[in-house]
């Protein structure tokens, strides 16, 4: 909408979670002569031999979101600062347990996102940034002893993966009793799973470990309201999209293209010059501010 406002015309292809459709879509759209590539890719790692024609005739790519891996075709990423995501996960769980008073321990286990999308590692880098310290003095405690990133990583932001697992945890070392305080996850759709899990097994909102998000999907939006996820981190497509308009009117018009960060994402082939909007969370304190009274969601979509 924001390109066509801006004189393009844009085709919109939606792949449907399916990287050899995407593939397709972007060799048909190399073919029919588009003037600048603005890709969501589903794996980041699969694009590569199709962005080789892109690169042959010289056409513009910005990584969407996700960072394209292992292609030099990459000429700009467009994001929200995903380090940043983490650290303010990883805070709030700081801040809601006040563990710099608290002695704790509290209990707490940890989910990210899948092994192929390069922004889960940066996601729970910056959360584990946030909350090593407090594991390492003991104020904070992994039941399961599940830390690493592989150990704790989520195939496919998966709801269905975060639930099968979170009720495996549950099995394993929640059903004598001991109490479960935190759930950290890195998106809604982990979370989402981890709240299934812990419903089922017959938690309520007055036992409810804190839950983190992120996305303001509706469904973890509802969560919220209702006592069941405690923040997300609101990401405003609307943000994404404007900058992303700049970076395309930049490129075509041969002028500077705004970037903010020149050092963090390297995708194998160097770093990719990006653009990195600030992400901010939401709870049931601000919702309404950030969600509805912005007009991202309607009051009746959280009803």
């Amino acid at each position: 909408k924001s390109l066509e406002e801006a004189g393009y015309a844009v085709d919109l292809q939606y792949a449907n979670d399916d990287v050899a459709t995407q593939v397709s879509q972007i060799e048909n759209m190399i073919t029919s002569g588009c003037d600048a590539l603005v890709i969501a890719s589903i794996d980041g790692g699969s694009l590569g031999t199709v962005l080789a024609e892109a690169k042959n005739k010289n056409l513009p790519v910005i990584a969407y979101d996700r960072l394209i891996m292992g292609t030099d075709a990459v000429s700009y990423y467009a994001t929200f600062d995903n380090y940043m995501v983490g650290k303010i996960q990883g805070q709030y769980i700081v801040d809601t347990l006040d563990l710099e008073n608290q002695a704790g321990p509290f209990n707490i286990e940890l989910f990210t996102g899948s092994p192929d999308d390069n922004n889960a590692r940066f996601f729970f880098g910056g959360a584990m940034d946030v909350l090593n310290p407090y594991i390492d003095s003991g104020k904070l405690n992994i039941v399961s002893g599940q830390r690493s990133f592989e150990e704790v990583a989520t195939p496919g932001w998966k709801t269905e993966e975060a639930q099968k697992r979170m009720e495996n945890l549950i099995t394993a070392y929640y059903a004598d009793g001991t109490k479960l305080d935190v759930v950290y996850s890195s998106n809604d759709s982990c979370a989402i799973g981890i709240t299934n899990a812990l419903v089922n097994a017959g938690y309520t909102k007055d036992n409810f470990p804190i839950i983190t998000g992120q996305d303001c999907d509706i469904t973890s939006t509802k969560n919220i309201i209702a006592g069941l996820q405690s923040m997300s981190i609101f990401k405003d497509t609307r943000t994404l999209a404007k900058k992303v308009v700049e970076m395309v009117n930049a490129i075509l018009s041969g002028k500077e293209v705004p970037v903010n960060d020149t050092s963090t994402y390297d995708n194998g082939t160097g770093i990719i010059p990006s653009y990195l909007c600030e992400p901010v969370f939401a709870d049931i304190n601000n919702y309404k501010q950030l969600l509805i009274d912005s007009g991202y969601y309607t009051e009746d979509q959280l009803k």
